[in-house]
């Protein structure tokens, strides 16, 4: 029997920078205007990451800035399962979909940057703030608030209600 594809998961590298931020972001929106989109759940993992790390104390301090708390969040390594379960995995650089595509055999059909729901001209990449100053956290992340908007749109037309 086939699982439900039911969570939007988030994948970067150690999963205690990026994907940890986004899951936060996007699982925020969904709670204040989710507009039918409620029920989905909202995952991250790390394609590298030692489980059970602690998000960086940079992340932390950047979603506190905004009033979200990443503080509790525990790594994890992405397996198959995890995607099996997956409607759509967004990566934070082209190497992360390189993986994606190379270890795993089955993906859903949506497999995409964080930032390709945004116009064409912009910048794809989501760059590793980890060992950077907060400066590289603050521009992490508000490049995935500046997302924020055309994801909800790209789920609001691309998954199924």
């Amino acid at each position: 029997m086939a699982v439900e594809r039911d969570t939007v998961t988030f994948v970067c590298t150690g999963n205690t920078c990026r994907s940890p931020m986004a899951e936060s972001l996007l699982r925020a929106t969904l709670a204040k205007r989710g507009q039918g989109l409620e029920k989905l759940k909202v995952a991250s993992f790390g394609l590298a990451a030692e489980s059970g790390l602690p998000a960086s104390t940079n992340s932390v301090k950047a979603m506190q800035r905004i009033g979200l708390d990443v503080s509790g969040h525990q790594s994890r390594l992405l397996t198959q399962a995890d995607v099996d379960r997956s409607i759509v995995i967004f990566g934070m650089t082209e190497s992360h979909l390189a993986a994606l595509h190379s270890r795993f055999e089955v993906l859903p059909e949506f497999i995409l940057l964080l930032r390709d729901v945004l116009p064409a001209d912009v910048p794809r990449d989501i760059p590793d703030p980890f060992g950077g100053g907060y400066r590289e956290y603050e521009e992490c992340r508000d490049s995935m608030v500046e997302a924020v908007p055309a994801m909800m749109e790209f789920l609001r037309q691309n998954l199924p209600r």
